[in-house]
C-alpha cells in the first residue's frame, strides 16, 4: 500500500474539519523504559492503554502519524453489535458455546464505548440505534433467516426488532430496501472525536503518548526494545495495534501477521447541512443504516450543530486495489441519490476515505507473536466497538487473565493467496466475481 495513496485518501474529511481540540503530544526524543509499549494510537491501542493504566501499569503509546490518523479517525462511525463475519464462522471455528461467549463480548463492547464516553466526558455525538436493511426480496429472505437464527440462538430479539416490508417506510424513507431490523443497543458517533477523547482519557491516567514516532525496529527478549528515529522504548510487554499500517511502516515487527490481512479502501461523503425536518423524515429514528450487499452502503446523519442542520454521512464504494476510485465524489453522490432521491441535488462538502484491515474470513485476528508481544488486527471494517473490547482483552492477558483473549486467538486465519505480488489482484478478481453474482443472481 502506498503512503501517497493513503495520504490522498485522508483529505477533505468532515471529521477532521469538526474535530475537538487536542493536546500537542510530542515526538519521542529520548530513551525511556515502561511496563507496556503500545504501537498505534487508534481505538485499539488507546483502549489497551486505558485498561492497562487502570490496572496500574506504566504505559507508552507510539503513534507513527497523529492520534486517529488511520481508520479510527475516518470510518463510518457505526457502532454495531457482532463481528464483520457471520456468527456461523465463529461457531464452525470454536463451537457453539465459545461462539456465544464471543457474541456476548461484542455486546460488552457496545457498553464499553458508552462507559468510556461518560467516564472521560467525550464529546463525540454518540447516538443510539442501528438499521440493518436488505436490497430486494431475495436478500430480504436471507436477512430474515439470519435474524430468526440470531433470535433463537443468541436471544438477539431482546435488543432488536424485526421490520416487515409493509412497515419499513416508517423507519427509512427509501424505496431501495425490502425489509430490515432495528437494533436499539447499537448506534453511531463521531469517530475522530471519540478517538481524541480516548487519548485525553489515557493521558489523564498517566499514559505517555508520542506522535510522529514510527517504530523502525523491535528486539525481542525478556524486555523488548523498540527503536524509533530519535529514541528507544524498553518495555516488559508490547501491544501491536497498528493494524493495516504495520506492514507499511514497520514490516519487520511481525512479518507473519502481514500475510493474514489486506487493505481495503472505503470512502465517505459528507453533504452540506440539510433541513432538520427532512433528516427526520428520511430516518425518523436517527439510526445508523447499513445494507447487506457485498459492496454495501452505510450511512447516517451527523449531529445537528448550533446554527446548522445535520449532514448526511454516506459511505461505501470500496476499493480492493487500494487505488482511490476516479470521480469518487460524483459516484458516491449517485449512490446516495439511489437511496434517497430527496438528496440528489444536495451539495457534497466533504469526500474522504480510509483503509481497513480485512482477514480472509472477516473474523478478528488477536494473539501473540512472542510471550510478551501481543497483536490486535483484522477488525474487517467492523471495529468501532470491537477495538475497544480488544484493548480490554489484551490488558486482561498482560495482567494474567488470558482466557478471553485466548478464545478469540483460537480462530484460525489463512494467508491471502497469490503471494506478495498477486494477492491484491487476486482479491480484486474474487470480489468482482462476488459482486457480479450478487447483481445478476
Amino acid at each position: 500500500m502506498s503512503k501517497n495513496i493513503e495520504l490522498k485518501a485522508t483529505q477533505n474529511s468532515y471529521y477532521a474539519a469538526s474535530a475537538n481540540e487536542q493536546p500537542a503530544y510530542s515526538k519521542l526524543q529520548a530513551d525511556i523504559e515502561t511496563d507496556v509499549c503500545v504501537v498505534g494510537g487508534g481505538f485499539a491501542g488507546l483502549s489497551a492503554a486505558v485498561e492497562l493504566a487502570d490496572r496500574g501499569y506504566q504505559v507508552v503509546v507510539l503513534e507513527a502519524h497523529h492520534i486517529g490518523f488511520g481508520a479510527s479517525g475516518r470510518n463510518g462511525g457505526q457502532l454495531i453489535a457482532g463481528l464483520a463475519c457471520e456468527q456461523a464462522v465463529i461457531e464452525n471455528a470454536l463451537g457453539f458455546e465459545a461462539a456465544k461467549q464471543v457474541w456476548a463480548m461484542t455486546l460488552e463492547a457496545l457498553s464499553l464505548v458508552r462507559e468510556r464516553v461518560k467516564r472521560f466526558d467525550i464529546k463525540c455525538d454518540l447516538a443510539d440505534g442501528f438499521l440493518g436493511v436488505a436490497v430486494g426480496e431475495a436478500k430480504g429472505k436471507s436477512l430474515r433467516k439470519w435474524y430468526d437464527s440470531m433470535a433463537k440462538k443468541y436471544n438477539y430479539d431482546s435488543n432488536a426488532k424485526w421490520i416487515e416490508p409493509a412497515h419499513l417506510q416508517d423507519w427509512i424513507a427509501s424505496q431501495r430496501y425490502f425489509n430490515g431490523y432495528f437494533d436499539k443497543n447499537s448506534g453511531h458517533l463521531h469517530p475522530l472525536n471519540y478517538c481524541l477523547g480516548l487519548a485525553r482519557g489515557a493521558f489523564s491516567l498517566g499514559v505517555r503518548i508520542f506522535q510522529y514516532s514510527p517504530v523502525s525496529g523491535m528486539r525481542h527478549g525478556e524486555k523488548v526494545i523498540l527503536k524509533t528515529e530519535s529514541g528507544l522504548v524498553t518495555a516488559k510487554f508490547v501491544v501491536l495495534a497498528g493494524n493495516i499500517f504495520l506492514p507499511e511502516i514497520s514490516p519487520q515487527l511481525a512479518p507473519s501477521l502481514t500475510k493474514r490481512i489486506m487493505p481495503v479502501g472505503t470512502y465517505i461523503i459528507g453533504t452540506a447541512p440539510i433541513d432538520a425536518d427532512l433528516a427526520t423524515k428520511l430516518i425518523p429514528s436517527n439510526a445508523a443504516v447499513c445494507d447487506t450487499c457485498v459492496a454495501l452502503d452505510y450511512f447516517r446523519f451527523s449531529a445537528k450543530k448550533l446554527n446548522e442542520g445535520p449532514r448526511m454521512i454516506f459511505g461505501g464504494r470500496v476499493s480492493y486495489s487500494t487505488l482511490t476510485p476516479a470521480y469518487l465524489t460524483e459516484k458516491m453522490q449517485a449512490r446516495m441519490a439511489a437511496v434517497f432521491p430527496q438528496l440528489k441535488d444536495t451539495k457534497v462538502d466533504f469526500t474522504w476515505g480510509c483503509f481497513v484491515d480485512i482477514t480472509m474470513n472477516r473474523a478478528p485476528d488477536f494473539g501473540r507473536v512472542a510471550p510478551n508481544v501481543y497483536y490486535l488486527q483484522g477488525f474487517s471494517g467492523h471495529g468501532v466497538a470491537l477495538t475497544g473490547l480488544s484493548g480490554k482483552l489484551v490488558a486482561e492477558a498482560i495482567s494474567g487473565q488470558a482466557e478471553r483473549l485466548d478464545v478469540i486467538s483460537r480462530i484460525s486465519h489463512h494467508h491471502f493467496p497469490g503471494g506478495k505480488l498477486l494477492r491484491t489482484p487476486t482479491l480484486v478478481l474474487g470480489m468482482a466475481w462476488y459482486q457480479l453474482r450478487e447483481k445478476f443472481g
